[in-house]
């Protein structure tokens, strides 16, 4: 399988690229910079594309499956997706974008008319938590209620910090009901243990109050993150501050500074770091609990792209549509991966 990896010159982009090449795949480094890219093809010794992501029509020829790893994903999945459907091109990203996800789940007989799997999704965000959400949803089939959280200390990268920006002005998202609505950032707070003690936390907008859904079925969804009560506090009164990232150059020039001064987690992080992650389900009756211990956010992410990607070329070929993580392959995913321990089952009655 040829595989075409967009973004190979950003932070998660370039470790992907290196571990594909490291596990022997057909790999093409693509980018809008020419020189980045040809530098980091130069230095694994693969093919280069240069061009914009509207130009993605152009230049998947030879290519079997593309990974996506340029973000915001708002900015890049339709021309990619377009061009994927068009060329039967198996479809994956990194992404945690509400936007993105929603949008594919739309496109899932096209693509299955197309041959193509649409795999959104592919990285921490949100195969453990997809993964497990999965695996509760096995637990208890009847449950109703869904929460996931995670604890993951770790630095982040530009382009993180870049996807954060472009939807920190949205606010707050939980799934009720089986449709998305709007919450007040980090409005709501509770202690969870996510299996490093308890912790205080707060309600994100994170990704699987899109994908969990489809994933389980379950019609009410929340997510969580361990955050100190302090830094709580200052999310919550951040509502008024965050609206401003709804003007364009205000936006930008925020994106511009966080690609400039996030750099992403050390190697030394990368390989110490370790995250932890929670969930529960209930039927109002019986809630279960199950938890995972992985390793940090950006080096799970290498492993879960690159393995998915690989698993497309094997096994799931024939996969087509659209998928989250545990529905593409199945809840015990997240288990094949490296130094991954879990599910750590709970069961709670009332």
């Amino acid at each position: 399988m040829t595989l075409l990896l967009y973004g190979a010159y950003g932070y998660t982009g370039e470790l992907i690229a290196r571990e594909a090449v490291d596990r022997d795949m057909d790999v093409i480094v693509a980018g809008r910079n020419g020189t980045k890219t040809r530098g980091v093809g130069i230095q694994l010794g693969t093919e280069s594309r240069v061009f914009p992501a509207e130009d993605a029509a152009d230049n998947l020829d030879g290519v079997d499956a593309a990974l996506n790893c340029a973000g915001p994903f708002v900015e890049t999945y339709e021309p990619f997706v377009e061009a994927c459907l068009e060329s039967g091109t198996h479809y994956l990203d990194i992404t945690g974008e509400f936007p993105v996800f929603d949008a594919l789940a739309e496109r899932d007989r096209e693509a299955e008319k197309a041959g193509v799997c649409l795999l959104p999704g592919a990285g921490f965000d949100v195969v453990p938590t997809d993964c497990l959400a999965g695996h509760l949803h096995d637990r208890l089939q009847g449950a109703t209620h869904l929460r996931l959280g995670f604890e993951a200390p770790t630095s982040v990268s530009g382009g993180t910090v870049a996807s954060a920006i472009e939807h920190a002005s949205a606010g707050g998202k939980v799934r009720r009901d089986g449709v998305i609505e709007e919450v007040p950032l980090g409005g709501k707070s509770r202690t969870i243990d996510f299996g490093n003690g308890p912790k205080n936390a707060v309600r994100i907008p994170w990704g699987d109050v899109s994908t969990a859904y489809y994933t389980t079925g379950i019609e009410n969804v929340e997510v969580y993150t361990a955050m100190p009560e302090l830094a709580a506090r200052a999310v919550e009164l951040s509502g008024p501050v965050s609206t401003l990232l709804s003007v364009e150059p205000a936006k930008r020039g925020l994106q511009a500074l966080g690609r400039q001064l996030a750099t992403g987690p050390s190697e030394e992080e990368r390989e110490r770091g370790r995250t932890y992650v929670w969930g529960e389900a209930t039927d109002g009756e019986r809630t279960v609990t199950s938890r995972l211990v992985t390793p940090e956010t950006y080096a799970l992410t290498v492993d879960t792209a690159t393995t998915a990607a690989g698993r497309l070329e094997s096994d799931d070929a024939n996969l087509t549509g659209y998928h989250t993580p545990a529905t593409a392959f199945d809840p015990e995913f997240v288990l094949e991966l490296d130094d991954v321990e879990g599910f750590f089952d709970d069961v709670e009655e009332g």
